[in-house]
């Protein structure tokens, strides 16, 4: 069999629906889903049109990717449209953290709803995560001091905007910004911009349209790759603690307003 037609079967079943049910769901005989379902005839491309459209998956992953061991948790929604979330376990069905390459990185934008693209990336186990799907960044540059160029920050996938802590640092792919890691703050009802911040003073902050963003990692640990030197020590923790003054400041001035 395909993987149309395993597929087609799968999610009819994700649906709770019978062959007839989901007949009268196309205005079709219940025959034809049954020829397609057990690879007796090829769905023609109106077809593909309609069972893209009913189940919001676009119609290549219908046809490329192996939905059969996917639930409805393994699609995340994009403008509107569900895309496979790929999320991959070891042999012991304990989920593993997909590892972007720090020259690949700008790749990631292209491949970040493409399970093969996913499925190719190295892979880590970290036992000491919380739950959640967690995937390792690289970090470019010294806006998020003390967190070195060169680092990875670890982070907890992240569903809908409206889940961001303010103040919170967060891994943030756009489509206007690539991928960037920033401290961020909502200014959704105000502005529907969410408001980036780095930690190093010297980058002003900006603001991002939250119809740019098409993913939000929430930050969980960082690993170093390389040793600071004692003056960078000694900078970053002053650095560290006024943009923790700082954001406690923002915080004590609404409360006065």
């Amino acid at each position: 069999m395909n993987k149309l037609t395993t597929n087609i079967k799968h999610l009819r079943a994700l649906k709770g629906l019978t062959q007839e049910q989901f007949a009268k769901e196309f205005n079709v005989p219940r025959s034809r889903i049954s020829s397609y379902e057990e690879d007796r005839a090829t769905p023609p491309v109106d077809f593909l049109i309609e069972l893209s459209n009913f189940f919001n998956i676009p119609i290549d992953a219908l046809i490329k990717n192996d939905l059969t061991s996917t639930s409805e948790d393994s699609f995340i929604k994009i403008g509107n449209e569900r895309v496979l979330f790929p999320i991959t376990v070891d042999s012991e069905n304990e989920e593993l953290i997909e590892i972007v390459p720090e020259e690949a990185s700008a790749g990631y934008l292209r491949g970040y709803s493409d399970p093969e693209y996913i499925e190719h990336l190295n892979k880590i186990k970290l036992p000491f995560l919380p739950t959640g799907t967690h995937r390792a960044f690289p970090i470019k540059g010294d806006s998020m001091l003390p967190v070195k160029s060169g680092s990875y920050i670890v982070a907890r996938f992240i569903e809908n905007v409206n889940y961001i802590n303010n103040g919170k640092t967060y891994i943030i792919l756009s489509k206007s910004e690539g991928m960037v890691y920033k401290r961020v703050f909502k200014q959704i009802e105000e502005h529907n911009m969410l408001l980036m911040v780095s930690d190093n003073k010297k980058y002003d902050p900006y603001y991002l349209p939250v119809q740019d963003v098409l993913e939000i990692w929430e930050f969980t640990c960082s690993i170093n790759t390389q040793e600071y030197d004692e003056h960078e020590l000694k900078i970053s923790s002053i650095a560290n603690m006024l943009t923790q003054l700082g954001v406690e400041l923002k915080e004590l001035q609404k409360t006065l307003n």
